[in-house]
């Protein structure tokens, strides 16, 4: 219990007891769903527990996981904060859902651009927000109507939309006319210029758009559920939190939510203001790194899946190498994902029949091997409903049952097995999950995890092993070795920007007598990292460390996080024509909502100023915060012409940061969070 004491009369000082107060993290869409109790009063972790992340619906591993902290003290939450990799995830497996892009004004479009539904209309602005050409609505119309039973929600993007969003805002407007369906901007996503790569945020955000709804709302109602009332938000992926309304709307900025949450809980937990941070998942691993306490951001946007984006996120190094990351075969190569699959030990123990199915040991031929056709590879559905199916999809899907089978199995009576694109897109919409050797079985056969049943991964082993021919402890000590490499290698990729990836890989191949010296901590995160310390200290000089609590790490960071809202807005001023004679023709206010015209350039700045504490505060509004609970700091630049006597533009950066979150700063040396004791007075 917290004591406080406080004067009476002059005379008493009366002594009142308060209710501990604890605040949840959850961190979900990995192969685990963790969640952890820490106690506000001095950041002491009290309760954690860790269950398997369910598909394609979370709720259950979600309610499981809470399940397992200590009830009594989960009654006495005040603040949940969520953090998901689910976002990541869903781009690195393509599992999007379907959108179609609308490009308004001359884009010129990668030629290796993945973007199916696509199309590019007239119109756009210039870089004073003036129209260059008249908008093409009709166009727009054919091309939403065509798509309109085919995609799950639109996304738009024009040119310079960020002096002057009017025909995005149109042709949305025409969208949700035509078909009701969501529309994403690119000006509400980023105020940055680069029109393609804010029609690629866009186009990411509005795939990933019923992914965060549905994730977000089996969050709030697993917790209404519960008799809680507590404050829930979202880590994003620059480290800062936000409204859940804000991250429904928004999905694209917790791409890294996952990352940026182990990032801060690594810090956290390892007592290191300053350290590089690789953590391992079920589907990816991520190296990231934070400085005197803060999250080093990427200055161009976030880069996921091979998509740049304008995102405003950590920097961070990724590859689609997690622990469940599908182990397959091909001539005498061992090839890792990028899918990942379910574990085969754990298949074991989730479905009855399992066992029977893998000791029939189906041996495909040698020369047709590929992703899908292994002696390892099981395929099982799952609960979710299909819809728009073609027909090849309804005839596949018609032989999947609901106990894993092999595509001999499924294919039994037929003289030709199915197309791999077929396979592919069923597991794209979430309709069948696949089942596999995973780095997580080679672990199990060495004995150095052993969660699951070991008796699966050793039969997967033997398979696979024998058609590379080599013996099963050496295939899966090769597999681990794999794996650490591509630590080091993506952790050295990420300190060394620049760097060739494949220059790194040829050096960690020939380090028998020396290795990368890093000078800062590397700290570890995820559930059997301890496996890879030794590997990894071979290949790497620092100092490696894996802390208490490093299986729940993300839960951690998810509430570590601070309530921020950052919005920039630019005052341009125009001259006439004249070099010697400067006249101002009209200032110009570009703002995320819209352009403004002034004549007087100090209006346009008093403006610019109050209209951005104004946009900030109202955003902090709806995440429950009042204004004398948030910090707002301004900064200003100005862009002089003519040996800088003449002001040319203004931008304003204006931050809003919330001063009543239960945890002030994320770390100070090797101390505990600091507490906001008023606020928890008043939530107690």
């Amino acid at each position: 219990m917290a004591i406080y004491a406080r004067p009476e009369n002059g005379k008493n000082k009366i002594r009142k007891l308060k209710k501990m107060a604890y605040s949840l993290g959850i961190d979900a869409g990995g192969t685990y769903t963790d969640s952890i109790l820490i106690r506000n009063s001095d950041g002491k972790v009290i309760s954690s527990n860790k269950a398997l992340t369910t598909y394609p619906d979370l709720l259950e591993g979600i309610t499981k996981s809470i399940d397992g902290l200590d009830q009594e003290k989960l009654k006495l939450v005040t603040m949940v904060s969520v953090s998901t990799t689910l976002a990541t995830n869903t781009i690195l497996e393509k599992t999007g859902y379907p959108v179609g892009l609308i490009l308004v004004g001359n884009y010129e479009i990668p030629e290796d651009s993945e973007i199916e539904n696509c199309t590019m209309v007239q119109g756009g602005h210039d870089s004073h927000g003036d129209e260059v050409a008249a908008l093409d609505l009709s166009a727009v119309e054919n091309f939403v109507l065509r798509l309109k039973g085919r995609v799950s929600a639109f996304a738009v993007s024009s040119y310079f939309s960020v002096r002057n969003p009017e025909h995005e805002l149109q042709v949305k407007a025409l969208i949700q006319e035509l078909t009701g369906l969501p529309v994403v901007c690119g000006h509400e996503l980023a105020q940055s210029l680069g029109a393609y790569e804010r029609g690629v945020t866009a186009y990411l955000n509005a795939q990933l758009l019923p992914v965060a709804e549905s994730f977000l709302k089996t969050v709030v109602r697993e917790i209404e559920r519960r008799g809680l009332e507590p404050r829930i938000a979202m880590l994003r992926c620059d480290g800062s939190v936000v409204s859940m309304h804000e991250a429904m709307r928004k999905p694209i900025e917790s791409v890294f939510s996952g990352p940026a949450a182990s990032l801060l809980g690594a810090s956290y937990l390892s007592g290191n203001e300053t350290c590089a941070v690789i953590d391992v998942g079920g589907t990816s691993t991520d190296v990231s790194l934070i400085h005197k306490g803060l999250p080093y951001l990427s200055e161009t946007g976030a880069v996921v899946g091979g998509w740049q984006t304008k995102v405003r996120a950590l920097r961070m190094e990724t590859s689609a190498m997690g622990g469940d990351s599908h182990i397959w075969v091909q001539g005498s190569k061992i090839n890792v994902g990028p899918r990942r699959v379910i574990p085969l030990c754990r298949a074991a123990v989730l479905y009855p029949s399992f066992m029977s199915t893998l000791k029939k040991r189906w041996i495909p031929d040698k020369l047709k091997l590929n992703e899908h056709i292994q002696a390892t590879k099981f395929f099982v559905r799952t609960k979710q409903k299909p819809v728009n199916l073609t027909r090849e999809e309804e005839e596949l899907l018609a032989l999947i049952k609901d106990e894993p089978l092999s595509l001999k199995d499924i294919y039994w009576d037929k003289n030709i097995l199915p197309a791999k694109k077929v396979m592919d897109l069923l597991i794209q919409k979430r309709l069948v999950q696949a089942i596999g050797f995973t780095p997580t079985d080679a672990l199990h056969v060495l004995g150095e995890y052993t969660e699951w049943d070991s008796e699966a991964s050793v039969i997967g082993a033997t398979l696979l092993a024998n058609f590379i021919g080599t013996e099963r402890q050496d295939f899966c000590l090769n597999v681990k070795r794999l794996f650490a490499r591509n630590m080091a290698k993506d952790l050295i990729s990420f300190l060394m920007e620049g760097v060739d990836r494949n220059e790194i890989e040829k050096m960690l191949e020939g380090s028998f007598f020396s290795r990368f010296k890093v000078d800062i901590p590397v700290v570890l995160l995820g559930g059997p990292v301890r496996a890879y310390v030794d590997d990894l200290k071979k290949l790497v000089d620092s100092e490696i460390i894996v802390p208490e609590y490093s299986e729940v790490g993300n839960a951690v960071g998810a509430l570590v996080g601070k309530g921020t809202k950052r919005v920039e807005i630019i005052v341009r001023t125009t001259y006439s024509e004249s070099r010697y004679d400067l006249r101002t023709k009209g200032v110009f206010v570009y703002t995320p909502v819209g352009r403004r015209h002034f004549i007087v350039r100090n209006e346009a700045l008093e403006f610019a100023e109050e209209f951005g504490r104004k946009l900030v505060l109202d955003y902090m509004a709806e995440s429950g915060l009042s204004p004398d609970q948030v910090t707002v700091s301004v900064e200003k630049k100005d862009i002089m012409v003519h040996a800088g006597d003449i002001p040319l533009e203004t931008r304003f950066i204006i931050e809003g940061i919330s001063n009543s979150d239960v945890y002030e700063k994320a770390v100070s040396g090797n101390k505990t969070l600091s507490i906001n004791f008023d606020e928890l007075e008043g939530q107690t």
